[in-house]
């Protein structure tokens, strides 16, 4: 792995931005992980001892967190014991430098550490410092613990999540973690270009469930203007029709979203049934609604005619909004995926022709990081501090006996 894991790339956005990353788990490792995409050097700050958590995730493959690799690949490892005194005071010296700070404790914690947003602005008053927590930093329920399910389930988003005859349902993957660490990534990207202007820092303030309230919105209108309480409805959103999952005549399913009128015409033409758009029961979005089981039965039933390829292809003759439903070896053996989103881990032998999506967002002139390789705890801890502080051989043989520091040595 290279000194600035892959910050120098051609083109980065974020190139010689510092970002030391306080996060465990899931989203604020995954801000670390948007802000690395683009070129910044994020040091990762791990317990020295079990390291993040998420390295004992499952799957694993030959002792490897997958996920744990996703989210930190590229990445570089200090293993610091923040209870200690010399701990934390490795820490202040690492933020003096630094542009960012991506921390996930709990609210309160930092603070009793004396490395709250006072005191890091204290020593370097131009820092960012990205705070991710379950339920934020203020509010009555902020001291409260919280993880993604909790996120998912107390916005609501699980009420509505799943078929009307099925319980509530949370996600099988990081949902809400996920976009809390792409949202904390915007907010840090926000506050440095306010820094540009005024030269000072900004704390950015991110609760598990907040983006994830805003994707569903919509429902909180929809009771506080119309006293509806919106329930589960499968895969419509009741917003248009038709929409949804189908199933085609090889037992394969497909999508299609025919969420205007333009796309609601074209479908029935592609149905062989153009006059159903002069009906008065479907010649709107909300006749349709009203007579939604009707259409449903109408796409389901022309869907089972054919194999599923022979489906999509028609529908994208007629210019209908469809795609098939993929499952992961679809997705890696789809030629625009391989061309434009899926990456490779190198640098790890464990993790060879390996693939994960890229970065989110694709930039002119920017062609993304290398991820090289997946750190051990503390793999980076002595570069790190010879680099950044100017710690010398000595000092840090003190500090790795003890126990303030893990070294990599041994593992």
């Amino acid at each position: 792995m290279s000194d600035s894991a892959g910050a120098a790339a051609s083109g980065a956005p974020l190139a010689g931005l510092k970002v030391v990353e306080l996060g465990t788990m899931y989203a604020a490792p995954t801000a670390g992980r948007m802000l690395r995409d683009f070129g910044a050097d994020v040091v990762k700050v791990e317990d020295p001892v079990v390291g993040d958590y998420a390295r004992q995730w499952i799957p694993q493959k030959e002792g490897l967190s997958l996920g744990f690799a996703r989210l930190n690949a590229g990445k570089r490892s200090v293993g610091v014991d923040l209870r200690t005194d010399d701990g934390r005071d490795l820490v202040r010296r690492l933020v003096a430098d630094a542009d960012v700070v991506v921390e996930s404790f709990r609210p309160g914690r930092l603070e009793a550490w004396g490395l709250g947003p006072d005191a890091l602005h204290e020593i370097n008053p131009g820092l960012v410092i990205a705070r991710v927590s379950g339920f934020g930093q203020t509010g009555p329920n902020r001291l409260l613990p919280g993880f993604g399910t909790v996120a998912e389930t107390a916005s609501g988003f699980a009420n509505v999540n799943g078929q009307p005859d099925s319980p509530p349902t949370s996600p099988p993957f990081g949902f809400a973690d996920s976009i809390a660490g792409l949202s904390a990534a915007m907010g840090v990207s926000m506050a440095l270009f306010n820094r540009s202007r005024t030269g000072r820092g900004e704390v950015v303030d991110v609760a598990l469930y907040e983006p994830l309230m805003f994707i569903i919105g919509d429902m909180f209108l929809k009771y506080t203007a119309l006293g509806e309480i919106q329930q589960r409805i499968g895969n419509s959103t009741g917003a248009a029709s038709p929409r949804g999952i189908y199933e085609a005549g090889d037992g394969k399913y497909l999508s299609i979203a025919a969420s205007n009128q333009a796309i609601a015409t074209r479908l029935f033409a592609a149905m062989g049934v153009p006059e159903v758009i002069d009906d008065p029961r479907y010649a709107t979005n909300a006749a349709r609604l009203e007579n939604n089981d009707e259409v449903q039965a109408m796409v389901i039933e022309w869907c089972k005619r054919a194999p599923r390829d022979q489906v999509l292809e028609i529908l994208e003759k007629f210019e209908v909004v469809s795609a098939p439903v993929n499952d992961a070896s679809d997705v890696v053996a789809d030629p625009h995926f391989q061309e434009r989103t899926l990456v490779e881990i190198t640098g790890s032998e464990i993790l060879r022709n390996t693939l994960m999506p890229g970065p989110v967002l694709h930039l002119a002139g920017y062609d993304g990081p290398e991820y090289d390789g997946v750190p051990r705890v503390g793999e980076q801890t002595r570069q790190i501090l010879t680099e950044r502080l100017g710690l010398d051989a000595a000092e840090l043989d003190r500090l790795a006996a003890a126990g303030v520091i893990n070294d990599g040595e041994g593992q």
